[in-house]
C-alpha cells in the first residue's frame, strides 16, 4: 500500500527522524493558516507547496511550487487543488490533486554549504535481504545516476533476520562525505529510519532528497513509503492512511469483494484460484496469441457472489475480447464456481465476449452438469492445451 508524503513523514517523525516540517491543507484558506503557523514557529517567509499524489516526479509536472508569503501560499494552493497533475509516473491520464503539503523552506542561508543526497531502504527479494541504496547525488532520478555515474551509487546489504548495524550507518555517513555534526546527525537519522522501516512493515522507504542544511542538519525533504499489504492487520493506524482516491476504482471494487485483482493491458480476461495457477494461466494466454487483461484470483473461499463480482469487474474493461475461467477445485468447489458463472450471466445479461471455462478437481463433474443444463453459451475446456486452443480460436 502506497501512502502520501505527509503520511510517510509522520511515520518517520514518530521514530525520531528529522523531516522538513509542514502540515496538510485541503483548501486555500487552510494553506494560508499553515503558512502563518510555520512563519511564526520558524521565522520563515518562504514556503514550499507540494501536491499530494501517489506518484513521483511531481516537480516536473508543476506539483511543487514556492511561495514567498502566506497569501501567495494560498494562491498557489488554490491553483494546485483540483488540478490534474501529470508526471512521468502517472501516465497521460494524470492524478487529481485533493490535498497539498505546505512546508517550511529548508534551503536557507549559504547555498554552497547545502547538499542533496539520495537514500532508500528496500526489500530485495532476490537476495532475501534488505538493502540500503544511497548516493551523494540526490534530487534526481536514481536511475539516471546509476546509468551516468554508477560509482556514485552505494549499497549496504542488511540481513533480514538481524538489523542495520551501526558500523554500516557510519559507512553510509562516510560515503556521503559527511563529517562533524552532519556525520553524527546522519547516524542518528539512519537509526530512526531503520526503526521506522521495520516497525511499520514497509517494503520501501525512499528519501530523495535527503538534505544536509547549511547548519549541518540532516533531514528528509521528501518521503516515499510503500507498506506491506499482508502486514496491515498488525497496523490499523497505518491501514487507516489508505487513500482510495489514489487507487484504481476497479481494484478498489475488487478489494471490497475480497478479490485479488490487478488490471493489465491485454485482451483476455482471466479468473483463477491461486497465484501459481494465475501465472501459469497468463503464460497460457500468451502462448495462445493473446495478452492477459488482468490478474484475478478468487481465492480458496470463492462462492457464487465472488465469482459474479469477478465477472463484472473483468467485463468492465472494454479491451477484453474473451474471458478464460481456469479453476482447480481443491479448497474451492467447482460447482460453486459454476453456480457463480450462471448467476453472473443471469444478473449481467447478455455477455457478448466468448467465455472459456476449465473446471478441474473437487465436484468438477457436478460443475459441468450445472453449466450444461443452464443453456449458456459457454465454451468448455478440459486441459490446459485445450483451453489454449479455444482462447486462440476465440480471438481469431
Amino acid at each position: 500500500m502506497n501512502i502520501h508524503e505527509y503520511q510517510g513523514k509522520s511515520i518517520l517523525q514518530a521514530h525520531g527522524v528529522a523531516v522538513q516540517e509542514g502540515f496538510i491543507a485541503m483548501t486555500a484558506g487552510q494553506a494560508v493558516m499553515v503558512a502563518k503557523e510555520l512563519s511564526g514557529k520558524f521565522g520563515t517567509g518562504i514556503f514550499v507547496i507540494k501536491a499530494q499524489i501517489h506518484a513521483g516526479g511531481r516537480g516536473k509536472g508543476g506539483g511543487v511550487r514556492i511561495a514567498h508569503s502566506p497569501q501567495e501560499a494560498g494562491e498557489v494552493a488554490s491553483h494546485m487543488l483540483g488540478m490534474t497533475l501529470v508526471t512521468p509516473q502517472t501516465g497521460p491520464a494524470g492524478k487529481k490533486v485533493h490535498k497539498v503539503l505546505v512546508a517550511r523552506d529548508v534551503y536557507y542561508k549559504g547555498e554552497s554549504e547545502i547538499k542533496e543526497f539520495y537514500l532508500s531502504l528496500l526489500l530485495d527479494r532476490r537476495k532475501s535481504a534488505y538493502v540500503v541504496a544511497y548516493s551523494p547525488e540526490g534530487g534526481m532520478d536514481i536511475e539516471e545516476v546509476a546509468a551516468r555515474n554508477p560509482e556514485a551509487l552505494f549499497t549496504e546489504t542488511v540481513d533480514a533476520t538481524c538489523c542495520l548495524h551501526e558500523f554500516q550507518m557510519r559507512t553510509i555517513a562516510s560515503n556521503l562525505g559527511l563529517h562533524g555534526k552532519a556525520y553524527r546527525e546522519m547516524v542518528i537519522f539512519m537509526k530512526g529510519l531503520w526503526e521506522a522501516f521495520v516497525n511499520s512493515d514497509a517494503t520501501l522507504m525512499e528519501i530523495n532528497p535527503l538534505l544536509k542544511t547549511s547548519d549541518d542538519r540532516v533531514l528528509a525533504v521528501d518521503c516515499k513509503v510503500t507498506l506491506d499489504d499482508n502486514a496491515l492487520y498488525r497496523h490499523p493506524e497505518l491501514e487507516a492512511m489508505r487513500d482510495l482516491n489514489e487507487e484504481d476504482p476497479t481494484e478498489v471494487e475488487a478489494s471490497a469483494s475480497n478479490l485479488n485483482y490487478v488490471k493489465l493491458d491485454g485482451d483476455v480476461g482471466c479468473m483463477v484460484n491461486g497465484a501459481g495457477l494465475a501465472m501459469a494461466t497468463m503464460d497460457l494466454i500468451g502462448l495462445s496469441g493473446g495478452k492477459p487483461a488482468n490478474f484475478l484470483d478468487v481465492g480458496g473461499g470463492a462462492n457464487p457472489q465472488t465469482v459474479e463480482a469477478g465477472f463484472r469487474i473483468i467485463l468492465k474493461d472494454p479491451n477484453v475480447r474473451a474471458v478464460l475461467v481456469n479453476i482447480f477445485g481443491g479448497i474451492v468447489r467447482c460447482d460453486r464456481v459454476a453456480a457463480g458463472i450462471i448467476e453472473a450471466y443471469k444478473s449481467i445479461g447478455d455477455i457478448k465476449v466468448p467465455v472459456i471455462v476449465r473446471l478441474q478437481g473437487t465436484n468438477a463433474e457436478e460443475a459441468r452438469a450445472l453449466i450444461d443444463s443452464s443453456g449458456l453459451k459457454v465454451i468448455a475446456a478440459s486441459t490446459f492445451t485445450d483451453a489454449a486452443e479455444r482462447v486462440r480460436a476465440a480471438l481469431s
